[in-house]
Formats: C-alpha cells, sequence, structure tokens
C-alpha cells in the first residue's frame, strides 16, 4: 500500500462533510476529489518513508503557505507545480494542523468552477 490507512481515515472524516465525490488511487497514492475536483493527497514519500499529505491551494495562496510548518512545493518531474504542496508528516500530525490544510485546500476548492 502506498499510503496510511489510518490517515485516509482522518482526512475522510473531515471531508466527509464537504461534498466528497470520490477517491481516486493515481500518482502511487490515494487523492480526494471534492465536488468532483482534486482537493487533498495521501502517499509516503519515497525518500523517507514517512506519510505526505498533497493539498491543492491554488497559486494565489501558494507563496503565503509554502512556508507553513512541514509545508513544502510539489515537485514531481523537476518542475514545481505552483498552487500544489506537499506537507511532510510533522506538518499534519496534530488534528490542528491536518483541519489547517484540509481547509485550505476546501477553500480553493470552493473557488474554482
Amino acid at each position: 500500500m502506498a499510503y496510511s490507512e489510518y490517515q485516509a481515515d482522518r482526512i475522510r472524516q473531515r471531508l466527509s462533510k464537504a461534498n466528497l465525490t470520490a477517491e481516486k488511487k493515481m500518482m502511487g497514492g490515494l487523492i480526494f476529489m471534492v465536488n468532483e475536483k482534486m482537493c487533498v493527497g495521501l502517499d509516503i514519500d519515497k525518500t523517507t518513508g514517512y506519510d505526505r499529505l498533497m493539498v491543492r491551494v491554488g497559486k494565489a495562496n501558494h507563496d503565503d503557505l509554502v512556508f507553513k510548518k512541514g509545508s513544502r512545493e510539489m515537485n514531481f518531474t523537476g518542475k514545481v507545480m505552483r498552487g500544489f504542496l506537499f506537507i511532510d508528516s510533522n506538518g499534519f500530525d496534530s488534528e490542528k494542523d491536518l483541519d489547517f490544510w484540509i481547509e485550505k485546500a476546501l477553500e480553493f476548492n470552493r473557488e474554482i468552477n
């Protein structure tokens, strides 16, 4: 398994009230779709072996949020994907921190058509 079921359940609990429309296994992990749009993802970082969250925050929020605890730019192919961030496990271990990142992803999800 390329993601933690425990972490997936934590995310599901938060997205269940936000029109979670699908879960898709892709990019080596699990992607959560809200309103049929990619919102949050979960996988295990191959370099560290720890859980990693992917949040879609939008380009406008990217620069402000990249400096938060555990956050870093998402880079799969050698090119930064602006509007998406990776959050290392120390950035979403606490309930408060996970709530913060889920809310940032949901805020952007509500903004896009």
